[in-house]
């Protein structure tokens, strides 16, 4: 009996200590890049894509800016101001100071971004591909982020 005691005590010490010294965080500390950023993330999207709300959250539990996801009447005009070509369209643009990220993006492909600051507008990764944040199903093969260059040409930025 004293010895199961003895037992239960050295485990809730262990745990308790588990707890104190190591805090969990439920942001990633892989994203110095964005974590750094002066403003905020800003999605913007249209107001009955779940989706979108989805992809909003899945940044917002990663990061440690304020993640704002606002409902637009008009997503495209959010595209229009900021260049994004009518073949990189996704369903939600996100504003990260100057840059525009469209889409379903990885947040690893917003950490090189910032990291490496490209004379760009910003990237892209089209469509809604499935198994790609905030999107359901599997991933099949890579996700192909393009760069938007200053004169609306496009190129690769990489693959994840």
């Amino acid at each position: 009996m004293k010895k199961n005691l003895l037992i239960l005590i050295i485990a809730a010490v262990i745990i308790l200590a588990g707890i104190f010294f190591f805090p969990q965080n439920s942001k990633a500390g892989s994203f110095e890049n964005i974590d750094a950023i002066p403003g905020e993330i800003n999605i913007h999207k249209s107001l009955t894509c779940g989706c979108c709300s989805t992809y909003a959250t899945y940044v917002s539990g990663k990061v440690s800016p304020k993640v704002n996801s606002m409902n637009v009447d008009d997503p495209n005009e959010i595209k229009e101001r900021y260049g994004v070509p009518k073949e990189m369209e996704s369903c939600h643009t996100t504003i990260i100071g100057n840059y525009f990220i469209e889409g379903h993006m990885p947040l690893e492909a917003v950490e090189k971004l910032l990291k490496e600051k490209p004379d760009i507008k910003g990237i892209a990764l089209p469509g809604m591909p499935s198994g790609s944040p905030g999107m359901p199903g599997q991933k099949s093969g890579e996700f192909i982020i393009y760069a938007v260059n200053n004169d609306g040409t496009s190129s690769e930025f990489m693959k994840i």
